[in-house]
């Protein structure tokens, strides 16, 4: 602090020798002080760098195939777009404001639907947040909730803005890993062998824990929490009174007879959890950017508040598309006609087309239970190119999804990304692709992977 006080006056003194008194040396003065303050606020120190930015533009100069990014790159349902161009070219008022909260169509909507999931009467006005998107949802949470020095349990691999989320609000991230069971010689691993530990989670929780972020399905890994998990995680947030925050917005996209449980279902549970939805997941539209926050008045006063004094509102005419085609999906809800049963379905069938074509290669699938997403172990290829360009401390992951961008023309994001730092090391041998595209998308990808096959060949 000294020697940046003693600079500053060494300056002022040449100023004042070689400038004429005045408003020039006002101004110079100005300048100087300004730039001896820092601009940047403390809780954005170290989260200025986006790996989505980076992979994202390398895929593009490539003219890759990308299977990095999470969206579908085929239409919405039907009625989906009907129900927007309706909003659109319909109630004129539907270009203004409305509730500050949520359309009152979408959270009544929403309240009807997800009550008879939860097992509760949801009330509309104080049980519902509609918010700009999942990401609008998890971010309010955080901000609601996390207090400075509260510790917030995140299990990894995890989607990546937890951890910042965390830091913004003052809270300190605390990381429990799913660990990968080992499978048998030729049997195609699965999400499902990747497992807490019982008691590394609970030697997790301390006076200090504020909440913990449960995130099913997965992303990036795919797996569905089971009833059994579960009830352990919810079991030691009773315990400790512990709020659960519940990223659910691939509960729709549940693969082999699999089954989605909310957490807040379980006894006990509604009245410290947050469930968060995601009509762009939901309806295969994520640029509409709606989401949505379930759960009990005490916690949800606290999100309105940071919603009122940030975002105060989310554009109405999505809302209004979003509300229509909730309505729509109530009265075929579990049919072969609705899009919650036809969407999985066909998924199911792209995640098995993905899986053979890694496999062709001598890429390792893990099979995911649910998501828009599957994870393949590199270690065969780790252990074969194990000096590929980059940094010294670069995880694997990173320097071989560079390396696979542009040498064939197929762009994913590496694992590693989603977990701490202290554990990014002992899981840099996965990549992850994202197989909710469409088929030509799918077709074009097995053509890289087919030239590739024939480049391996002896």
């Amino acid at each position: 602090m000294f020697r940046n006080a003693a600079a500053i006056s060494l300056h002022l003194v040449g100023l004042l020798q070689g400038k004429k008194a005045g408003a020039s040396v006002t101004r110079h003065l100005h300048q100087t002080f300004t730039m001896a303050k820092q601009m940047q606020a403390r809780r954005l120190k170290g989260l200025d760098y986006n790996p989505w930015v980076e992979y994202a533009r390398l895929a593009t100069e490539y003219d890759a195939v990308n299977l990095g990014q999470g969206f579908p790159d085929f239409a919405p349902p039907d009625f989906a777009l009907e129900a927007f161009q309706h909003a659109v070219s319909g109630d004129l008022m539907l270009n203004q404001y409305t509730k500050a909260f949520g359309y009152p169509p979408l959270t009544k909507i929403l309240a009807s639907f997800f009550g008879k999931l939860l097992g509760h009467e949801l009330d509309p006005l104080t049980n519902v947040l509609v918010t700009v998107g999942a990401y609008g949802a998890l971010f309010t949470a955080f901000q609601a909730l996390v207090d400075e020095g509260d510790e917030v349990i995140i299990i990894e691999p995890f989607f990546d803005c937890y951890e910042p989320m965390t830091l913004m609000a003052g809270g300190r991230p605390v990381f429990v890993s799913l660990k990968p069971s080992p499978t048998r010689d030729g049997e195609l691993n699965s999400s499902s062998n990747w497992r807490l530990d019982p008691d590394e989670l609970a030697s997790k929780f301390t006076p200090h824990t504020k909440a913990l972020v449960l995130n099913t399905p997965n992303n990036p890994l795919g797996k569905v929490f089971s009833q059994t998990e579960l009830e352990l995680v919810a079991s030691l947030c009773q315990q400790h009174n512990v709020v659960c925050i519940s990223d659910e917005v691939y509960q729709w996209l549940v693969f082999d007879g699999c089954q989605h449980i909310s957490i807040a279902s379980l006894p006990g549970m509604w009245e410290r959890t947050l469930t968060i939805g995601s009509a762009g997941k939901t309806f295969s539209a994520t640029g509409w950017k709606v989401g949505w926050v379930l759960g009990p008045d005490h916690l949800m006063k606290h999100l309105r508040t940071v919603h009122q004094n940030s975002i105060y509102h989310c554009p109405t005419q999505t809302q209004a598309a979003v509300a229509e085609s909730f309505e729509k999906e109530q009265l075929c809800f579990g049919q072969p006609s609705s899009y919650f049963v036809q969407l999985p379905r066909a998924m199911q069938r792209s995640r098995d087309y993905m899986a053979r074509s890694l496999q062709s290669v001598g890429l390792m699938p893990v099979l995911p239970q649910g998501s828009y997403f599957l994870i393949t172990d590199i270690s065969g290829f780790k252990s074969k190119m194990p000096d590929l360009p980059g940094a010294a401390n670069e995880p694997y992951d990173r320097r071989f999804v560079k390396w696979m961008i542009k040498n064939k023309g197929l762009a994913a994001i590496p694992v590693s990304i989603f977990f701490s730092l202290s554990h990014q090391k002992d899981f840099d041998h996965y990549i992850r692709f994202c197989f909710v595209k469409d088929e030509s998308t799918l077709k074009a990808m097995d053509e890289k992977l087919q030239k590739w096959k024939e480049e391996l060949r002896p």
